[in-house]
């Protein structure tokens, strides 16, 4: 069991690094791009962006979560190959066919999405919906296979690429919105390019009917669960940018920037956990393995919500200009609310392990339905309420109504026996650490700072002292971090055998 959780890590910290380095230096230039860029204009780019996103999930027609399900149901070179071949072809299909029709219609498309015309900033949206679209599938094909460096190289050079470009047109060449939008997508259509080339082999424009149809019916139930899931994150901002206030929807998309410490974890485990949940052939070693992710995940970005909940103030007074201050209010339940979208996924892998994908639409349909009913009690159009706090409390609580749905959907497709006790625990100590600290320590000045930082540290000491950790799990970690230390010294005498394992961190598991 051990060994699955250290390739979850390996493989999901691979996925992370573009990430990581993305996120990273989006904080870095935040400060940059909000001295250059109206709170109205970050909202309208940020409101496209996430509306590219959503479409580029109905136009994978849930080829991505199927190639990753049918290529380890073959272990044919050639059948894997053929499959790979097809649902790039797809893609690549759809997503031109719909570039094309985006770009004749780009002004009424601009007046319906951001409530004024400006067809260039919909052309710039364009690119990225092929751009994104394509390299997700790209994406998938280094994750089956585990190629961490591959991946680690073409996410590396588009974040490097998305930095110059969109500097160079925004700071420089005065675009706004639209040199944002065009320096992330113009870098992402280049390394689309180049990892086609790289995996030539499996790239395409030839359609094999019979491989499409046994993906599409595996695939297809899932897209208005995906689409549903993903409307969460566009029906806030929409509803914040159109009937509430674009100066809100510009500080509400600064905080979505700043949750980034909480997403990047979470978009480890979306990539790293379907190819692992999936290679498992026992079904009670699945089930093990779920519950003990579970547990662990909910730790580790428990953890870091606690942080963004009682650090967030000082976070938004460092990243973004004092215009965007209001940002904190929302900061907290986006933080927690992409977390819970981490469990969520937790049920997707059971459903495809069990091909009942059918069941993952009413969860997202229903979270969907709770969050429009949220915002509109919590953030009314008469601009009381909650304003974005009640925004991100909104997505919240939609998120936790799936993960309700969803858990009464599967749990007789496939057995899990989660530990409701440590999760339960694990709860109690984070919401208490967090709710205390935030009521009774000073929100401003370096003491506050300080004193929130100590009150952290009580999170790891209540874990302790509930006996939180399982006496084999504590000697486990403590030999995970002498077998670290036995490596960082052995690489730091040159020994041949630690340059083998940064070859292939995978190769001992």
């Amino acid at each position: 069991m051990l060994g699955y959780l250290k390739r979850l890590v390996t493989t999901g910290a691979a996925y992370q690094f573009g990430d990581i380095l993305a996120k990273g230096l989006a904080l870095l230039t935040v400060p940059l791009y909000t001295r250059h860029l109206s709170t109205e204009a970050y909202g309208a780019a940020e409101t496209l962006l996430t509306a590219v996103i959503l479409v580029s999930i109905l136009l994978r027609v849930g080829l991505g979560e199927a190639f990753i399900r049918f290529y380890f149901d073959d272990e044919d070179t050639a059948r894997r190959e053929r499959i790979a071949r097809t649902a790039t072809a797809t893609v690549a299909w759809t997503t031109t066919l719909a570039s094309i029709l985006a770009l004749v219609f780009a002004s009424p498309l601009s007046r319906l999405v951001v409530g004024f015309e400006d067809p260039l900033l919909l052309d710039c949206a364009v690119l990225g919906l092929w751009a994104f679209t394509n390299l997700e599938m790209a994406y998938a094909q280094l994750r089956v296979d585990e190629r961490a460096r591959a991946y680690v190289y073409a996410s590396g050079a588009n974040v490097a690429m998305t930095v110059v470009f969109t500097v160079i047109l925004v700071v420089f060449a005065g675009q706004g919105a639209r040199g944002l939008l065009l320096g992330n997508f113009s870098a992402s259509a280049v390394v689309v390019l180049g990892l086609w080339w790289v995996l030539r082999g499996r790239v395409s424009l030839r359609v094999r009917v019979v491989d499409l149809g046994a993906m599409l019916r595996f695939g297809l139930p899932t897209v208005p669960a995906d689409a549903s899931v993903y409307a969460l994150q566009v029906a806030d901002r929409l509803y914040l940018y159109r009937d509430f206030s674009r100066s809100a929807a510009g500080d509400y998309a600064i905080a979505i920037k700043l949750a980034t410490v909480v997403f990047v974890a979470v978009r480890g485990f979306q990539y790293a956990w379907p190819p692992l949940a999936y290679s498992i052939e026992s079904d009670e070693e699945a089930s093990r393995l779920y519950s003990l992710v579970t547990t662990y995940y909910a730790l580790a970005t428990g953890v870091v919500v606690c942080a963004v909940e009682l650090l967030g103030r000082w976070m938004v007074r460092l990243l973004a200009d004092h215009k965007y201050f209001d940002a904190y209010r929302a900061l907290p339940w986006l933080a927690l609310g992409w977390a819970l979208y981490g469990l969520y996924l937790v049920f997707v892998a059971i459903a495809g392990r069990a091909r009942v994908t059918s069941r993952n639409f009413p969860a997202g349909a229903a979270g969907l339905a709770v969050n429009v009913a949220l915002l509109l009690v919590l953030v009314p159009r008469s601009g009381a309420g909650l304003g974005i706090a009640g925004a991100g409390i909104a997505l919240c609580g939609a998120y936790v109504a799936m993960l309700v749905v969803m858990y009464l959907l599967t749990r007789s497709l496939f057995k899990v026996g989660f530990e409701w006790r440590r999760l339960a625990q694990l709860t109690a100590i984070l919401a208490g650490v967090a709710v205390s600290g935030e009521l009774l320590l000073p929100s401003h000045g370096l003491a506050g700072l300080l004193l929130r930082s100590v009150w952290l540290a009580l999170v790891p000491v209540a874990l302790l002292l509930t006996h939180f950790f399982h006496p084999h799990e504590r000697a486990q970690a403590k030999a995970l971090v002498l077998d670290a230390h036995r490596r960082v010294r052995a690489f730091r005498a040159g020994h041949g055998d630690v340059e083998a394992y940064a070859e292939d961190p995978l190769k001992d598991l």
